[in-house]
């Protein structure tokens, strides 16, 4: 049965054929598919030109085979059966046979980059992801048609609990329920679109439609200012040569002055110049590029290399460095010739051109990892930078003419980190230059004459071009500005407001973000949602739509903002500061564990479980709850301010419970209506989504005292390993567990997870972060001298002191201290030797060598106790050269050490580290007398030590001795006594009643002398005279006894 088309289709398919815009319509129903054909032919009989050629995406199976002989085989069948006449035509048969399709899976979506159709047709909602949207969407020419086949449903609302593919990824082991809030915001988005028709199968038009009000555009699309301003820059150029002749095949003004600039840069032959191309997709960069390297051509440059992540991306490039080469007069094989690849991979991509019109003359392609062969290069292209590791991208520039292209939106939305990381690098270090030549220029003064030839420039020159209007379709395209709100693919950066400076951290407060009314399409929310993915694109190097699913979607993931103090006189939303992005990881049940450990069966998420219970063969690590922080974005404008420590304290702080009192009765959860829940009288020609009423929604910002915080053990983090970001981590209190020993494709950076405990945990709940930090530093230190050799040595000292802060959670009696018994097994005595002598600069530090590697690991271990303390430039020094084997110069450029100096240094460190081991020696040697380990038991059965024993010995010893020596004297006085006694003492007589007697009295009384000996005879004088014999003996003897007799009187 015939029936009349609705005219609202003709009529905006045929209005945007005239503006050159592309349309966008979704079908509804399981008869969308035969609908495509009256959409084909209106958009045929709309345009002027050829029958359009359509792209056919899906998921698996296709509904219908798109092989004719099948097809003719099928209807033989038919025929046969009876089930179909033999002339009878069917219209969907008739338009496969007679249209140029291309087939193609949603998994090998990629392969249709660069090429051009003239409609879209999208199958299988369920198997479509952000990233297939936008890179089927853009394939899309000027006057195209998109269309996106739904099935029959009694309202669009029940896409919203609709399970996607994607979601399978999003389940983890513990959070398994599934909100599809990305299919809610999709359809609401669509009312917002004003080429877009939401049809039934049988065209009807939908009312949630933006589009049903269309009307005809009378005249068609005149030409432009800017159609104009090209015209007269080709005119006005004509005559100018070569550039006049290329600019002749410039589609757009940007276009024309992206060439202009690339061709003043090359006519300068200064070769320490680069020049930055960023656009949107379908912008024509490669084109200006190819452009740009025929100019090169014509001005002499012999040496030029091109460079992309896959050479098959530069066919559009190379299409256009021939289409320039052509309009300079080159001819094919008499003045150049074209060097396909043999490699398999690449598709016989072109990787070479020789030219020899005047000289030879080469354009090479090389892979982004080989910039040491651009030794003599004159011209280095770099198309589609942004998907090159920025590491790579650094070695690409050199001293030469260097040309940077990058998307900076689009599908992959990769580009921003180019323009804000690389290209403010080059930024600021051309201000700096010209600030240092301006006051250079103040201090030589206008009378100081300046040299004529100067040294070149230590800093490169910077350009910077930007493409705006697109050539695949014309400017003002409504589907790609519905397709950019919808991605958020032109999300920018507010800049920061002078009114309300920048508030102190600590005046600042961590938000809960609701993600049911973040992605509910509300105004409001739709701007928040735009400052939140600027964030996001403005501080990570890879943004992609894809992303923007998963946080919505993903039941793990929760969303966190710092926001500066806000007022209750406000009125609008505050900018954010900061963006978290958690997610909940762990609690993975034991049989999952097991499973995962023994059979490789794992499940989506929980990336920190899994890595670290592989790594370690520790299961119950995977059974413990955490958190991953899976972004941390902070405002450009607002870097090292404190603001991202501000919000990982306030984030530990709430998972700790310092915010919400567990004490409190816990306030009942406000039930909101159900958006998804349809009446069975509903129908798609009266239903229309609309937003929900703020009311109807939770609160877009929570204050984390209103929310009860998960039960978790730990938070960890995974990134790309950097000096800046490492510092920023270990500062946060996070501890290195896992470094990966191959460096990402996209960044070129080692990915390291770090992990710390929550503020509530003491020391003896988190034994198992020091266990682990423990054999990370030990696995650590041996692979320095493998894969992380590549690492500075400052990088590497500080993984070890951030790994340190994890192991000091151990009980310290459990790092044992070096023995002598190991040091004998570690160092002979000469290798002690040589480490002492080299200590006394005896020696050269070639002959210790070898002795390094070990020395290195006992320090960095803690095996040599407090005694040894090495500054951070002896430590660096003992790292790079004892664990990463580098040589004393390599470890001198990195340092920037004089050589003599760091030997001077390293000289003193070897001083201690011998002085102490010498010291352990000694103290081994001294521990051996006595043995205080050897112990007796006596009769009674207690233990008496042989040291007490040999004490008490040695006091009973003592005593003996004294007595002995007391009786000895005692005999010895008895034995004086009885001598004295047998002598005749009556011969020392003195007579005190003589003169003698009476002047020595006066003598002494009067004490004119010091001495009180005087001397006086005896009164037996005269017989001593008798006896010659010994007569000279005795009255000496007698007069020293009266002597001493008269001084004891006095």
């Amino acid at each position: 049965m015939r029936k009349q088309l609705d005219q609202r289709i003709p009529i905006l398919i045929d209005n945007n054929v005239k503006k050159n815009h592309r349309s966008f319509i979704v079908l509804v129903g399981d008869k969308g598919r035969d609908q495509v054909v009256n959409l084909h032919f209106l958009l045929s009989q709309a345009r002027v030109s050829a029958r359009p050629n359509v792209l056919w995406c899906y998921k698996k199976e296709l509904g219908f085979t798109s092989h004719r002989k099948k097809r003719e085989a099928k209807i033989k069948r038919d025929v046969k059966r009876g089930i179909r006449e033999v002339n009878e035509h069917d219209p969907f048969e008739i338009f496969i046979t007679v249209t140029d399709i291309r087939y193609t899976y949603y998994k090998e979506s990629e392969k249709i980059l660069g090429n051009t159709f003239g409609m879209l047709v999208l199958q299988d909602f369920e198997a479509i992801t952000p990233n297939l949207l936008a890179r089927t969407i853009e394939t899309v020419e000027g006057g195209g048609l998109v269309v996106l086949l739904l099935k029959t449903m009694a309202s669009l609302r029940q896409l919203y609990t609709m399970t996607m593919d994607v979601h399978a990824r999003y389940r983890t082991s513990s959070q398994h329920d599934v909100v599809a809030r990305f299919n809610e915001r999709f359809i609401l988005s669509l009312s917002s679109c004003d080429d877009c028709l939401v049809l039934d199968d049988e065209l009807n038009v939908l009312p949630i439609s933006r589009g049903k009000d269309i009307t005809v555009v009378r005249e068609e699309r005149r030409k432009g200012a800017e159609e104009s301003e090209l015209k007269e820059l080709k005119e006005t150029l004509a005559d100018t040569k070569p550039v006049g002749d290329l600019v002749k095949l410039a589609k757009t003004v940007d276009q024309a002055q992206a060439v202009l600039t690339f061709t003043d840069a090359i006519a300068e032959k200064a070769l320490s110049s680069t020049v930055t191309l960023t656009a949107g997709r379908g912008r024509g960069k490669s084109a200006a590029l190819g452009l740009a390297i025929a100019a090169a051509l014509a001005h002499g440059y012999s040496n030029i290399f091109v460079t992309s992540p896959n050479p098959e991306n530069l066919n559009t490039l190379f299409e256009f460095v021939f289409k320039g080469m052509d309009a300079l007069g080159y001819e094919e094989h008499l003045d150049y010739d074209i060097a396909q690849s043999t490699n398999p991979d690449f598709n016989k991509a072109i990787v070479r051109v020789n030219v020899f019109r005047g000289h030879r003359q080469t354009i090479q392609y090389i892979q982004p990892q080989d910039a040491h062969v651009l030794g003599q290069a004159e011209l280095v292209i770099v198309d589609e930078a942004a998907a090159i590791p920025l590491p790579l991208v650094r070695n690409l520039i050199g001293p030469y003419l260097v040309f940077l292209a990058s998307t900076i939106n689009g599908y992959e939305g990769t580009g921003r980190s180019l323009s804000l990381k690389l290209i403010q690098q080059l930024r600021e270090s051309t201000r700096l230059s010209l600030s240092n030549e301006i006051k250079e220029d103040a201090a030589a003064g206008p009378s100081t004459k300046r040299p004529i030839y100067t040294a070149p420039p230590k800093v490169r020159t910077l350009r910077e071009v930007k493409l705006d209007t697109p050539i695949r379709y014309s400017a003002g395209d409504k589907v790609e500005q519905w397709l950019n709100a919808l991605l958020c693919l032109d999300a920018t950066i507010s800049p920061r407001s002078a009114l309300h400076g920048t508030p102190h951290p600590s005046q600042c407060e961590l938000f809960y973000v609701s993600r049911d009314t973040l992605f509910s399409y509300h105004p409001a929310s739709e701007a928040f949602l735009q400052r939140m993915m600027a964030l996001y694109v403005a501080s990570h190097y890879k943004n992609q739509p894809n992303d923007l699913q998963l946080m919505s979607d993903a039941p793990a993931h929760h969303l966190f903002v710092l926001l500066p103090p806000i007022t209750n006189d406000e009125t609008h939303l505050p900018e954010p500061l900061v963006v978290l992005q958690v997610a909940l990881e762990g609690n993975i049940s034991k049989q999952a564990i097991l499973d995962g450990l023994q059979r490789g069966l794992r499940a989506g998420g929980d990336l920190i479980p899994w890595l670290v219970a592989q790594q370690f063969q520790e299961g119950k690590f995977a059974m413990m709850s955490g958190a991953r922080i899976v972004r941390i974005a902070t405002h450009p404008d607002y870097l090292s301010m404190g603001y991202g420590a501000r919000a990982l304290n306030a984030l530990n702080a709430y998972y700790s419970g310092e915010y919400f009192n567990l004490d409190e009765s816990a306030k009942a959860d406000v039930p909101y209506s159900d958006t998804a829940t349809i009446r069975e009288s509903t129908t798609l020609l009266t239903d229309h989504p609309t937003v929900r009423p703020a009311t109807a929604m939770p609160p877009l910002l929570q204050r984390l005292t209103e929310r009860k915080p998960e039960n978790l053990d730990y938070l960890g983090v995974s990134y790309g390993l950097t000096s800046q970001l490492l510092r920023f981590w270990k500062r946060a209190g996070y501890v290195p567990l896992y470094i990966r020993q191959t460096q990402s494709e996209l960044t070129g950076e080692h990915t390291i997870v770090m992990v710390r405990g929550l503020r509530s945990s003491t020391d003896e709940e988190l034994g198992w972060l020091g266990e682990f930090s423990k054999d990370f530093r030990r696995r650590f230190l041996t692979l320095l001298s493998f894969k992380f050799r590549e690492f500075n040595s400052i990088m590497g000292l500080s993984v070890l002191e951030a790994a340190n802060t994890g192991v000091k959670y151990l009980d310290p009696d459990s790092k044992p201290a070096l023995t002598s018994q190991e040091l004998s097994f570690l160092f002979t005595p000469f290798d002690l030797k040589r480490l002492d002598s080299y200590s006394q600069n005896l020696l050269d530090y070639h002959i210790i060598l070898d002795l390094l590697p070990t020395v290195a690991r006992l320090y960095f271990e803690k095996r040599l106790g407090e005694g040894v303390r090495l500054s951070a430039i002896q430590s660096s020094l003992l790292l790079g050269m004892g664990l990463q084997r580098k040589s004393v110069e390599a470890v001198e450029a990195e340092l920037q050490l004089p050589v003599s100096q760091a030997l001077a240094l390293f000289v003193k460190l070897i001083r201690k580290i011998s002085g102490n081991l010498q010291e352990i020696q000694r103290a081994a040697v001294s521990a051996t007398i006595p043995v205080p380990a050897q112990v007796s038991q006596d009769g009674t059965g207690s233990i008496v030590s042989l040291v007490a024993d040999a004490e008490r010995g040695l006091k009973n010893m003592e005593a003996e001795l004294d007595v002995a020596g007391d009786e000895a004297t005692t005999a010895l006085q008895e034995k004086q006594r009885a001598i004295i006694d047998s002598l005749d003492l009556s011969r020392y007589a003195i007579d005190d009643a003589s003169a003698d007697w009476s002047i020595a009295e006066a003598q002494i009384r009067g004490g004119r002398g010091q001495s009180t000996v005087v001397s006086v005879k005896t009164s037996n004088a005269a017989g001593l005279k008798r006896k010659l014999d010994g007569a000279a003996e005795a009255p000496s003897v007698k007069t020293k006894k009266n002597r001493r007799s008269l001084t004891k009187k006095h």
